[in-house]
């Protein structure tokens, strides 16, 4: 048992040194939206929100302040969480780029029910 166990882990930690590698690098474009509040109401895509006790001004820059995820909405509604150096430090680099229209290029990845792009930088198409 014991030596089915610790094939079971060193199989696993293979697997989660791997997982990067699955990653492809792809330039992903969109508008940045707050994740959580972008998922509560498909309208929450400015920095401005409409939530359940009325509506919220800059609600998007408090969240991202909060360290809460930022997100890339593309033209044809896919989600991909931002994450890397591009949300290190609570969003610090994205909070000037809230509903703005950008081009991301990273590593992309899909963990099934959520899609992910790691990147450390950005190129401004749109205000």
């Amino acid at each position: 048992m014991r030596n089915v166990l610790a094939g079971l882990t060193a199989a696993a930690f293979v697997v989660a040194l791997g997982a990067p590698a699955f990653a492809k690098t792809e330039t992903v474009k969109g508008q940045i939206v707050d994740e959580s509040c972008y998922k509560m109401d498909k309208s929450n895509t400015g920095n401005d929100h409409k939530m359940p006790k009325g509506d919220t001004k800059d609600c998007a820059i408090g969240c991202a302040k909060a360290g809460r995820p930022l997100a890339l909405l593309t033209s044809d509604g896919k989600v991909y969480e931002i994450s890397g150096g591009l949300a290190a430090n609570k969003n610090e680099k994205l909070i000037p780029h809230i509903a703005h229209t950008v081009e991301i290029t990273g590593d992309v990845m899909d963990h099934g029910d959520k899609m992910m792009i790691s990147a450390d930088s950005l190129k401004m198409i749109s205000k």
